[in-house]
């Protein structure tokens, strides 16, 4: 559904905005062809809700739309809501109230914002879902994101190509030693965190099926690995309590581990260190795949102690919410390219997915450096500039 972004037009008649991200460089809208009179760029105010600013992958997508939004010409009300649900909604009443025009929301738990969300739909106020999938409401017009369910297998076959069962093509190498691993799924209340898991347990399936992989702990059911909040802390009490349970404090091995994000990655490593099992892959440490190729995972996996992690370029999913954003203020319908899976409860969002890739050691450069997501220094240093 179109909804008319800018509430002045709607009290004076139809008028269609009809600029771009090509045609607003001067920040100013030609006219349109209905007659109406062109609409400066900068009349418009996008609010941008984000989740936190505890994770360097969130300032960094708050950070590009941002700077693609004023670029184009926007104004922009950008907020970071620090994990906290009522601290969000407080965020988006105050934006819709100060009169934003379209809002770009990353969700906490997307089943908590109906509300905003109904109040800005009776002001006409267009929402863009940004990487979570808000549930349980109709009032979300578009959705923009990576294909979470193929980042689900791509966590899964970096872990397996570590183990040795894939090559680097993915193909099935023929090893058939034996291997136990144990899996961590990201936050229950993370619309993504059913999607990234499934894609990771359907691409494991036959390993399990053919016994080439165990999971000793038994804990398979994504409501049991789940990680509330993809929190650093809370992933290394789980995983100490594992080799406490299970591995007799690091005295049995353990060849792996399914990690969905780099910052639980992180936590998982610090228990596997303090158990014994190593500082290094070379020397014992477990493998781990990871999400978001943050820059202090990125040089761990330079260094030999992450073996993997999924790269999502927040700059193109910036783009393409920028660009979700004008189609709504030129009172367009943004371009889909998914319109069946991601069901909200409601309705089903047309989407806009994106494509992610898996980083090693061997292709940091080809992917993070030469791309410039992140440079050299940054990498060695484990530190972003």
């Amino acid at each position: 559904m179109r909804r008319n972004v800018l509430r002045t037009v709607a009290a004076t008649g139809a008028i269609v905005f009809a600029f771009g991200l090509a045609a607003c460089s001067n920040g100013t809208a030609p006219e349109s062809e209905g007659g109406g009179s062109g609409t400066e760029a900068s009349d418009i105010t996008v609010g941008v809700a984000m989740p936190t600013e505890t994770s360097e992958r969130w300032i960094a997508d708050g950070d590009a739309v941002k700077s693609q939004l004023e670029d184009a010409g926007y104004e922009v009300d950008l907020q970071f809501a620090n994990d906290d649900i009522p601290r969000q909604q407080q965020q988006l009443d105050q934006m819709i109230t100060n009169g934003a025009d379209i809002l770009i929301v990353a969700s906490i738990d997307g089943t908590a914002l109906a509300t905003q969300l109904e109040n800005a739909a009776s002001k006409g106020i267009p929402v863009i879902a940004y990487d979570r999938l808000i549930n349980g409401t109709e009032d979300v017009d578009f959705y923009v994101t990576f294909d979470n369910y193929t980042v689900g297998v791509q966590q899964a076959q970096s872990l397996l190509r570590g183990l040795g069962f894939l090559d680097e093509n993915n193909e099935d190498t023929g090893a058939t030693e034996a291997k136990a691993i144990e899996l961590f799924a990201g936050s229950p209340d993370d619309n993504n965190t059913k999607f990234f898991y499934q894609g990771a347990i359907d691409t494991l399936q036959p390993y399990f099926d053919d016994g080439r992989i165990t999971v000793p702990s038994g804990q398979i059911d994504m409501d049991t690995v789940s990680t509330l909040r993809w929190d650093q802390a809370t992933a290394q009490k789980r995983m100490e309590d594992l080799l406490t349970s299970t591995y007799d404090g690091g005295a049995k091995p353990l060849d792996g581990v399914l990690s969905p994000y780099d910052g639980i990655s992180r936590g998982i490593i610090t228990a596997l260190e303090n158990a014994g099992y190593g500082s290094t892959i070379a020397d014992g440490l477990p493998i781990l795949s990871g999400q978001d190729a943050e820059i202090a995972s990125v040089k761990m996996i330079a260094d030999g102690v992450q073996f993997a992690t999924i790269f999502k370029d927040t700059r193109k999913l910036a783009t393409q919410a920028v660009a979700a954003a004008d189609a709504f203020a030129k009172g367009e319908d943004p371009e889909a390219n998914d319109t069946e899976t991601y069901d909200n409860g409601v309705k089903v969002v047309p989407s806009y997915l994106l494509e992610s890739d898996i980083v090693v050691a061997d292709n940091i450069t080809s992917l993070l450096v030469d791309s410039g997501y992140w440079t050299e220094e940054e990498i060695a240093a484990g530190v972003a500039d």
